[in-house]
């Protein structure tokens, strides 16, 4: 192709692998930490990911539909293929999802370090918040494996 779409192809592939990638190890480092049970751990994993989403997650968010239009454009695919209207409504839906989800994470690291602070066990809201955190993690991460099979085999979807 051309330079242009060659790298709005490859910032794209970046946007992607950077949401794919920091989701799946936020989601595994939070796990890991709430198993110990230690409010202090769970404080500290809990302010690095609440950090991790804000600089990595959220520039992955803005930058993926603004390379995804450019591409398409450049490449002339219209926004009505059904590949791009999936994709573009899975997105909303990990949206919606990961909304919610950054905010448990602020009042896990808030009630974590408050614990930790006063040297308790983490108190049973840190662990319900958790626990939702981790069930809204299952369909905003089976959104995103769609949403790249989408991007990869681009099937013929009538709509």
């Amino acid at each position: 192709m051309n330079l242009w779409v060659d790298t709005l192809r490859w910032l794209h592939v970046i946007g992607a692998t950077v949401l794919f990638g920091t989701g799946a190890g936020i989601a595994f480092f939070m796990l890991m930490a709430q198993r110990t049970g230690r409010a202090d751990l769970v404080a500290h994993v809990a302010g690095t990911v609440v950090l991790a989403d804000a600089i990595f997650t959220a520039m992955a968010v803005v930058v993926q539909p603004i390379t995804g239009l450019l591409l398409a454009q450049a490449i002339g695919w219209p926004l009505s293929e059904g590949w791009i209207v999936l994709s573009l409504l899975l997105y909303v839906v990990t949206g919606l999802f990961w909304l919610p989800v950054v905010w448990i994470q602020i009042r896990i690291r808030n009630l974590a370090q408050q614990a930790a602070t006063e040297n308790a066990p983490l108190p049973a809201a840190e662990k319900r918040l958790f626990r939702t955190w981790f069930i809204c993690g299952f369909p905003a991460f089976a959104a995103v494996l769609a949403i790249l099979w989408l991007m990869v085999t681009r099937p013929e979807i009538g709509l």
